[in-house]
């Protein structure tokens, strides 16, 4: 009898078990990345948030900390994304994967393929999953509305199998999952597999600070919200202090926060400002967002420095699945997997009436 947990994604990405760890902003660092990977996971380093010489220096740590092939995650709108790009393709032998969210087309997306590099998006929408499939990507990651940051309002239980109908390529389920019993739900459903964001944040190994890991520990899903009010897009979060005072703000203020979000991401990335206007005029082209809206989307992910890498946990925001409001421990990678492989099978077992 086959493997039951060996599925597309175990095979295509070289893991042991179908588990993407997701590369959180600030928060996938080559030290987590490492422990999931040598855990038995795919991990993702958060390339996104990072200069091409941070890249660099992430991607040439991680390539010591493990002997597995692992993730980079970017968007084609940042700063120096050309010369991301190519740091990723030059590390062809051990980058076994991108993912994104929006931006590249089919040339680059082609590029990555003919380096032998798959490209996995994360979508959130019927429409998205068959456009991405459309120009090339051989595999996709379903974010259901119970997942952390930006997040749609379909529930994975309906999102997936919708997706799962509508393209032919294996595809990743996520929102919502932390736990063995997940993993079996997703793969019944037809999935190859879970990615998990919140759960890998709350390890031993995330560079999370004890700080912010208590906020985490002590919010329950009645903590947690979706607002509008960050970038116009919704974003799912605990409601700290900062995210209190985003909500109770009025329109005029985005302009103020926008300017603000500018200027701080032209200190922590070393881009001009006609750079980051650029770039946020790029993200605009996709018609869903305001010339502010995307300033702010861009820095979203400083702020969420400041709240959980920092533990800055007044001024900050905490990005976070719904998942995060049933959490209450902090395993290591090994431990959260082992479990997560003893549990899915046990569930897998029961189903083939073999308990």
């Amino acid at each position: 009898m086959s493997d039951p947990i060996s599925t597309p994604l175990t095979h295509a990405l070289g893991c042991r078990l179908p588990v993407i760890q997701t590369a959180m902003g600030w928060i996938a660092s080559p030290e987590l990345v490492a422990a999931s990977s040598n855990a038995g996971a795919f991990g993702f380093l958060a390339g996104a948030v990072m200069k091409p010489s941070e890249l660099r220096e992430a991607i040439a740590r991680l390539r010591d900390l493990t002997p597995h092939r692992f993730g980079v995650n970017f968007h084609s709108f940042q700063p120096g994304a050309a010369e991301i790009v190519d740091l990723i393709v030059a590390n062809s032998d051990r980058v076994g994967a991108v993912s994104f969210g929006r931006g590249p087309d089919a040339r680059m997306i082609g590029r990555f393929r003919d380096a032998g590099i798959m490209c996995i998006p994360t979508v959130g929408a019927v429409k998205h999953a068959e456009k991405m499939v459309a120009l090339g990507c051989e595999m996709i990651t379903v974010q259901g509305g119970e997942g952390g940051g930006h997040t749609g309002a379909v529930a994975t239980t309906v999102l997936l199998p919708q997706v799962l109908d509508a393209v032919s390529v294996p595809v990743v389920a996520a929102g919502g999952f932390a736990d063995g019993r997940g993993l079996a739900a997703a793969l019944a459903y037809g999935a190859a597999g879970i990615a998990m964001g919140t759960r890998f944040l709350m390890t031993r190994e995330s560079p999370v600070p004890d700080r912010s890991k208590f906020v985490y520990l002590r919010a329950g899903t009645g903590d947690i919200i979706v607002s509008t009010r960050i970038d116009g897009i919704p974003q799912r979060m605990i409601l700290t202090p900062a995210m209190k005072r985003i909500e109770a703000s009025g329109r005029l203020r985005m302009w103020k926060r926008a300017f603000e979000a500018a200027l701080e991401m032209k200190r922590q990335s070393g881009a001009s400002l006609p750079d980051l206007l650029r770039a946020a005029r790029g993200m605009t082209g996709h018609g869903e967002l305001s010339l502010p809206q995307a300033v702010m989307g861009g820095a979203a992910p400083m702020l969420i420095q400041k709240g959980v890498v920092e533990g800055d946990t007044e001024n900050g925001l905490m990005a976070t699945g719904l998942v995060g409001g049933r959490l209450d421990d902090l395993p290591t990678c090994a431990e959260l997997l082992t479990s997560i492989e003893r549990d899915a099978r046990a569930r897998i077992a029961a189903f083939q009436g073999q308990e």
